[in-house]
């Protein structure tokens, strides 16, 4: 039984789920859960960049959620407005049109509904940034609206960095208006000052479905390395990470037909992957449809190597040992090394130069993984406790 009364509250989720990114996807899943479990009558929206398809991802998840792109649409249209992305200006540019919807006419059912909400929770991940500086919109418009209606605010499992060129005043001031923040690095912590979380796939990643290699490929030898390496937000270059991953491969003198690559994103997994994949006759590919319909194939006993973040802590909290390749140096390397910092006995490869050995342990131990998600239940307390 929840500590609170969730009969008639309205929950407001801000992510971008949807894309679909597995990561992404495995936070609002993870929150969706949680809210089923405690707050099954709750009312619950999800306002996302792609509200069709994440409907179809996760409109199972909760017994009440629906899907709308209120407060990224007003971002996206501060943009056009303003003919800029500046996060100063689309955050107040959002949180006028919020509190005057004549600013922008089309959202006025949308924003009477923002008024309607108990809670607004921005749910974590690596959205809000110097990368995506017209994102700070969504926290204006929840922190806009809450101020009027007295709504509890929370942004949780937050990655800040990089963060805004001369846009750091403006992310204190705005954090300063929610009730609950938590951030999952040390570099975005010491840039609000506030103590390191965790990122939100701790909430529920012992609950996210994993299936036996074996159940997978039924009729021959499963493989045991796991290999995700995406093309975007890549300053190496195609060739760098490529050659790279492939002079990884070849040194630990895998077997072709051992080697899996598993794709986080549709396509934007497939790139690189498809300019080596000739050099591993036999190798199975897993996409991300498979990943989310029947679960990570994952165990202890494989070897995996990731550029993705929520792949690096998934495969970890199953115990297997890995590589993680940092693939930039003021994102990826920032979110690969927090994960270093919980214990996931990684190896960080950023120095294509020096090729490690293959692993044969690490992951999380299960009592830290246990201690992580009992930290990240607290914390979702506070998140709804009302």
């Amino acid at each position: 039984m929840a500590p609170w009364d969730p009969q008639d509250r309205v929950y407001y989720l801000i992510t971008p789920a949807g894309f679909p990114n597995y990561g992404d996807e495995l936070i609002a899943d993870g929150w969706l859960r949680y809210l089923a479990e405690v707050a099954p009558d709750a009312e619950v929206w999800v306002d996302t960049h792609s509200p069709g398809p994440a409907q179809l991802l996760h409109g199972g998840t909760h017994p009440k959620v629906r899907f709308v792109d209120t407060l990224w649409r007003l971002s996206g249209e501060a943009t056009r407005e303003l003919d800029s992305d500046d996060p100063w200006q689309v955050a107040a540019w959002v949180q006028r049109a919020v509190a005057d919807p004549s600013l922008a006419p089309a959202r006025q059912h949308g924003i009477a509904l923002l008024r309607r909400a108990d809670v607004f929770h921005v749910l974590g991940g690596g959205y809000v940034n110097g990368i995506w500086p017209h994102h700070f919109g969504l926290l204006g418009g929840a922190a806009a609206v809450a101020r009027s209606t007295g709504a509890r605010t929370a942004m949780t499992g937050q990655g800040l960095v990089p963060p805004p060129e001369d846009a750091t005043p403006l992310l204190r001031a705005l954090t300063d208006r929610f009730d609950v923040v938590d951030v999952r690095d040390a570099e975005s912590a010491a840039l609000l000052g506030i103590e390191t979380g965790l990122d939100d796939a701790f909430l529920t990643i012992a609950q996210q479905p994993t299936i036996a290699p074996e159940d997978v490929w039924p009729d021959q030898e499963p493989p045991d390395v796991m290999v995700c390496v995406q093309s975007d937000r890549n300053d190496s270059g195609p060739g760098a990470l490529a050659g790279a991953v492939l002079s990884l491969l070849r040194a630990w003198r895998v077997r072709p037909e051992t080697v899996c690559f598993v794709a986080g994103i549709p396509r934007v997994d497939s790139r690189i992957v498809g300019l080596i994949d000739q050099e591993f006759p036999g190798a199975r590919h897993y996409s991300f449809a498979e990943v989310w319909d029947n679960g990570l194939p994952v165990t202890s006993s494989q070897t995996w190597v990731s550029t993705r973040f929520h792949l690096h802590l998934a495969a970890a909290a199953a115990g297997a040992p890995g590589v993680a390749v940092p693939i930039s140096e003021d994102y990826y390397t920032t979110k690969h090394r927090a994960l270093l910092d919980l214990g996931s006995h990684w190896t960080l490869f950023s120095d294509f130069g020096e090729l490690p050995g293959r692993p044969d342990h690490g992951g999380f131990d299960a009592e830290t993984l246990d201690g992580y998600r009992k930290r990240k239940r607290q914390l979702a307390e506070s998140v709804y406790a009302l």
